[in-house]
């Protein structure tokens, strides 16, 4: 009953969008249908902490990293609802957007959550692929919203790339696939996936693995992979960009998990975590030497996304307490990045610039989104007591146990990141604000949502519920 609430509450919103003819029917919609799937969603993760997984059928199947995903999916996706409501409202009273592309994003964004939730529950590798294949669909059209030159061809190469990666990850799980012996392939699971991974040849799951790091690391973000990215994240709706980077990042790294412990089972786990130590390198050091010199708020923050990713990748590939870490990182970095692109529409709102030379003054034009940013930057960059210092102090003191060399080129990128992130941060919020911006006063339902997050992640920063404690413990047993 769970299940059918969780992916079918955004399905019927997304229908209810379609033949709607009033804007607040939409968002209504949208609202219900996300309080309906995070209590589902809930209630969910309660019987997976109690019982070691939700299984109510042969297709789907909830195991604790899939839970942790899918509660990250419903509780940021209602936020992100709650937001696009206030958010689309000040587009239309601008002029930006009319009812028609109103309308036409409730049914994407419904679309999306939906595609995310199945792929976060599915117990088919095929399924799964289908719904990270549906999430390119769906937000291809969320990206070129706008309908701008630029967005359009951002949308086609997220379009273009994505759908390239993900067929080379379906590549590899046809290999994966020919482990399984007669009569397995209708129905074949993760589960029968793993009672075969004896009968995989050595080097066929390695060249599987390969495929489907390269496949599902395109959607994941990881470098070089990564470059439909920054184009995508910038070029979106505020709240779309937040799901993008604070969510599906974090489904495609949940595939690739996935494949990874089927491997190992037919290889061990050297060959899959050096992959992933080194992707996840060249993502933080790319990252760090692109945002020194960063001109685009959004694109900084995409920027970010790929270096956390890469952050939790070279957590798994570390294996440990840099295992423990990565799963709390990927949490956490859910968090701060949703709250970050939710902040940077309300910079939109008053500035009309995504440009970081437009963006003056913004401690006296929008003080209470300035406060949002600035925790925003501490917390992203790993700033004392937030979690995502302890995260990255884990996974670095793990990574100079085993890879001291990775582990040092890793902590120097933290550094130049950190040195960017102040820059940019001091631009944008000091200064003289420029005349033609407006002193009306901030949309409390636009800061409202942003408060919800920062609260999320604070109390997460120091306190972790017993029941997320149990499925981060479950999880380690599977994915370390």
């Amino acid at each position: 009953m769970e299940l059918i609430l969780i992916i079918g509450s955004p399905i019927v919103a997304s229908i209810a969008s379609f033949f709607s003819s009033k804007r607040k029917a939409c968002e209504t919609a949208t609202i219900i249908a996300g309080a309906v799937a995070l209590a589902a969603a809930l209630f969910a993760v309660l019987k997976v902490s109690s019982e070691g997984t939700y299984s109510p059928n042969d297709y789907f199947s909830i195991d604790a990293l899939g839970a942790i995903i899918i509660s990250l999916i419903a509780f940021i996706g209602f936020i992100a609802a709650l937001y696009s409501t206030a958010y689309l409202r000040r587009e239309t009273e601008k002029g930006i957007i009319g009812f028609e592309k109103v309308r036409l994003y409730f049914i994407l964004f419904n679309l999306f959550i939906a595609a995310m939730f199945l792929a976060a529950s599915t117990s088919n590798p095929i399924i799964m692929w289908i719904a990270i294949e549906g999430t390119t669909l769906s937000t291809a059209f969320l990206i070129s919203f706008y309908n701008k030159p630029s967005a359009m061809e951002a949308a086609w190469k997220y379009l273009i790339i994505n759908s390239i990666g993900l067929l080379l990850g379906f590549f590899g799980t046809l290999l994966f696939y020919t482990a399984l012996t007669h009569g397995e392939g209708i129905a074949f699971s993760w589960d029968s996936l793993m009672d075969s991974a004896k009968n995989l040849d050595p080097m066929i799951a390695k060249i599987a693995f390969i495929f489907i790091l390269v496949g599902y690391g395109t959607k994941t973000g990881l470098a070089p992979m990564h470059t439909w990215l920054p184009d995508a994240h910038s070029k979106a709706p505020a709240p779309v960009s937040g799901l993008l980077s604070g969510l599906l990042l974090n489904v495609a790294m949940l595939a690739i998990l996935r494949f990874k412990v089927v491997a190992d089972a037919a290889i061990g786990g050297q060959f899959t975590g050096n992959l992933l130590i080194w992707f996840g390198l060249i993502s933080i050091v790319l990252a760090g030497f692109i945002i020194m010199v960063q001109k685009n708020y959004k694109r900084l923050f995409a920027y970010s996304s790929i270096e956390n990713m890469g952050i939790a990748a070279m957590g798994f590939g570390f294996g440990g307490i840099g295992s423990f870490a990565a799963i709390l990182h990927i949490i956490y970095h859910a968090l701060a990045k949703s709250l970050l692109f939710f902040s940077s529409g309300n910079i939109f709102l008053r500035y009309s610039s995504t440009k970081i030379a437009k963006v003056k003054g913004m401690l006296s034009a929008i003080p209470a989104t300035s406060l949002v940013v600035v925790i925003g930057f501490l917390t992203i960059v790993g700033v004392p007591p937030f979690g995502i210092f302890m995260t990255k102090f884990y996974i670095l003191s793990e990574g100079l146990k085993t890879h001291p060399v990775q582990t040092i080129i890793a902590l120097v990128s933290f550094v130049i990141i950190f040195v960017g992130f102040l820059t940019h941060a001091a631009a944008l919020l000091f200064g003289n604000a420029p005349e033609e911006i407006s002193k009306e006063k901030e949309n409390k339902w636009t800061i409202i949502p942003l408060a919800i997050l920062i609260i999320a992640f604070v109390v997460l920063s120091v306190y972790l519920p017993p029941p997320l404690k149990i499925l981060i413990d479950s999880a380690l047993i599977k994915y370390q």
